[in-house]
């Protein structure tokens, strides 16, 4: 401590030598006694703070050498790319961002210590620095900011008191150009053709993007007039009454407006990242510029109190309130220049709507998942028989690709394309396959937990939805297996009948159960990757219907002149609405297919014992082993298939469901907090009626109501 406190008076000796100078050293040196040993160390740094404050007390003349150093600073360096880009995504894009901030983690970009900005690599140089700026209290900061403003302004022979009042105002100067500058780019911003496509209102009526800007200089120039009718005082507070902010004001509301009607569209039109990255960087901007409006903007009240009495009490709380925002602004600059090329912050920043996009598309999709009474109970149950019997078909087309012994490459291609053309067809005839469920089905209860504090959540609706979940996901893996099976045993027995032999031999029949053991193999470890191609598909099929919606698709297709002359105008307007609407699914499924089919080779090519196992087609190969066994096979092995491919279904259905439930929260910043009783709701609804997990109840019909007699 001792060590600390010396260095800080060398380091103020040394200014107080030269407070003229404009070179950053010794600053630099004054920042390093105040920065703790380790950055979570707030309770350090606030000490080196109040020690700094207690040093100046004692000097006064050291503390009006440091504030006249530090406005020279200032004054020096170009402000406004400081507080116009730092913390602010910039106009390159979201890739050419990435790969920049990538490239300047390697190879940092040389500096020019003429612009503020570039010297705060200098004065806070560690990625660190703002976690201990952050954790001192702001009392002590701001306790140290009093001191600095009060202090007697610097003077010797060559620099008066106006010097400091000249330095402060052109930091004044450097802040209104920022303003002006962030206000054009707002209104750049608001005339993408990205923006007005998603909301034709901006280019109908007079869109506010622009009237702030006719605004802002209206106030700017006022301001202007008055900061120079004032240097003649050297004082701001004696600048004459300036134009009323309040109309600037309410047009960047209407502008926040608008961005939020447009961020609603986008989940109902679709969404790009191109879009994406444009809305925060509006966003930010716009904020931006409200901070810097609060710091320069000197407000009714205080404008008129040329005319009025002052009231000391309102003053001084004008002014800790305005010593607030600078601290918040300085905080959130130094921060962002910490973090200006941290590649996880852009990520958050960017991808969270476009992720919601997606995954709202996949709660729609998971509605039709969700069978309400025994109608659509029975619906589900026949759409999934019907992908049990396709599916039975796509095993032994597996089986018989395998037997002709490709390349591992061609084997792989052939394998997925059988896998991704039979869940296309699936698809297409409105079947369903019942792990495809749970990706769809977890953003739609994601979809119920809006409140980002956990409140105003209904969990008695919450958990009527689970339980529909729960009974619609059983009657689909019934129908895929009850019909998969059976078929896969036909086809066998069928072939054994046409052939003269066994679709698999005894020992091929054996592989396919030691497949499906659960305790001899990586079964449900293969589950699990299964698990995450299935999460995969359903991020898939919401980015293609995102991309659909966005792109038009059913436009685009009915302009095509080529599919014109082939299918005719009005059958082409029926396809391309189809494609508009299921896009999604059949690139899901095709998608899912290619992981499903190369999965196995990609493993054997790099020697790692990764594969994949599917409930259904480990059912369908139960089934075959069995008839190529000729059904000789110990209870015991019959018992542990069986428990093997429930296990896999199991662990299908749960890693999918659980990381598109945390993408889907994820998505929507979501903090859910009552994960503990929507447990237990779910456990007391199940005693109340068990039976309601499995079997829907039957629909009740509303009595009609009595008409009147005439």
């Amino acid at each position: 401590m001792h060590f600390i406190k010396f260095c800080m008076l060398s380091t103020l000796k040394l200014i107080s030598a030269d407070p003229n100078s404009d070179n950053i050293d010794h600053l630099v040196a004054l920042i390093k006694t105040l920065r703790p040993s380790k950055p979570e160390l707030g309770q350090e740094a606030a000490e080196n703070v109040r020690m700094l404050v207690q040093l100046l007390h004692g000097e006064p003349v050291q503390a009006s050498a440091l504030r006249h150093y530090i406005l020279r600073l200032f004054s020096t360096r170009r402000q406004i790319s400081l507080y116009t880009d730092t913390g602010i995504l910039p106009n390159a894009g979201f890739f050419t961002e990435l790969f920049q901030r990538l490239s300047f983690r390697m190879l940092p970009p040389a500096l020019d210590e003429n612009y503020l900005r570039d010297c705060l690599d200098r004065l806070l140089p560690v990625e660190t620095d703002y976690l201990w700026i952050n954790a001192v209290p702001a009392a002590d900061w701001l306790s140290l900011f009093d001191l600095l403003s009060q202090a007697a302004p610097y003077t010797d022979a060559e620099n008066n008191a106006a010097s400091d009042a000249v330095d402060r105002h052109k930091t004044v100067g450097e802040l209104l150009e920022a303003i002006q500058t962030l206000s054009y780019r707002i209104s750049a911003m608001g005339l993408e053709p990205a923006l007005l496509r998603l909301y034709p209102s901006i280019d109908e009526f007079e869109s506010p993007f622009l009237m702030q800007n006719v605004e802002l200089h209206l106030y700017l120039n006022s301001y202007r007039r008055h900061l120079a009718a004032a240097d003649s005082a050297f004082d701001l507070g004696e600048l004459p009454p300036l134009e009323d902010a309040r109309h600037l004001s309410v047009m960047l509301d209407q502008c926040e407006t608008i961005v939020l009607k447009i961020r609603k569209n986008a989940l109902r039109m679709g969404s790009s990242v191109s879009l994406t990255y444009l809305l925060v960087r509006l966003e930010q901007s716009i904020a931006r510029l409200r901070k810097l409006l609060d710091l320069v903007d000197v407000g009714p009240a205080e404008a008129s109190q040329a005319d009025a009495a002052p009231d000391p009490a309102a003053a001084e709380a004008r002014q800790l309130a305005k010593r607030s925002q600078a601290l918040a602004l300085g905080q959130e600059l130094i921060e962002g220049h910490n973090r200006k090329y941290a590649v996880r912050e852009l990520f958050t920043d960017n991808i969270n709507l476009l992720a919601r996009n997606v995954t709202e598309n996949a709660s729609r999709t998971g509605e039709h998942y969700i069978a309400e009474d025994r109608s659509e109970y029975g619906a589900m149950f026949r759409s999934a028989s019907g992908a049990g019997l396709i599916i039975g078909f796509m095993s032994l087309l597996k089986i018989l690709a395998s037997y002709l012994r490709a390349a591992p490459l061609v084997e792989a291609f052939l394998f997925s394309m059988n896998y991704s053309f039979g869940f296309m067809l699936i698809h297409v005839l409105h079947f369903t396959v019942a792990t495809k469920q749970p990706a769809m089905t977890a953003s739609r209860i994601a979809s119920g937990l809006q409140s980002r504090d956990g409140r105003n959540i209904d969990l008695d609706s919450l958990v009527e939805l689970i339980v529909k979940v729960i009974r619609t996901q059983f009657i689909a893996v019934a129908g895929n297996l009850l019909l998969a099976f059976p078929v896969a045993y036909l086809i066998a027995l069928g072939y054994q009948a046409l052939f003269g032999h066994h679709l698999v031999t005894p020992d091929k029949a054996a592989h396919l159960l030691h497949d499906i053991d659960p305790f001899a193999s990586l079964a449900l470890f293969h589950a699990a990757i299964a698990g995450v191609c299935l999460f995969l598909a359903g991020l898939i099929s919401g980015y293609y219907d995102n991309k659909a919606l966005y792109t038009h698709m059913a436009q685009r297709v009915a302009r095509a002149h080529w599919l014109r002359k082939l299918l005719g105008q009005e059958r082409l307007a029926r396809f391309g609405e189809y494609l508009e609407r299921n896009l999604g699914g059949l690139m899901g499924n095709f998608y899912f297919g290619i992981l499903l089919g190369t999965i196995g080779t990609i493993g054997f090519m790099l020697g790692l014992p990764i594969d994949i196992r599917h409930i259904t087609f480990s059912a369908t190969n139960f089934a075959t082993a069995l008839v190529g066994l000729d059904n000789h096979m110990s209870w015991q092995t019959a018992a542990v298939s069986v428990i093997g491919v429930l296990g896999i279904g199991t662990v299908n259905l749960w890693v999918s469901f659980s990381l598109a439930l945390f993408v889907a929260l994820r998505a929507r910043q979501v903090r859910f907090r009552h994960g503990l009783a929507l447990a237990k709701g779910v456990f007391t609804r199940f005693r109340k009626g068990p039976k309601d997990f499995f079997i829907p109840p039957k629909r009740l019909v509303p009595m009609e109501e009595e008409k009147p007699s005439v």
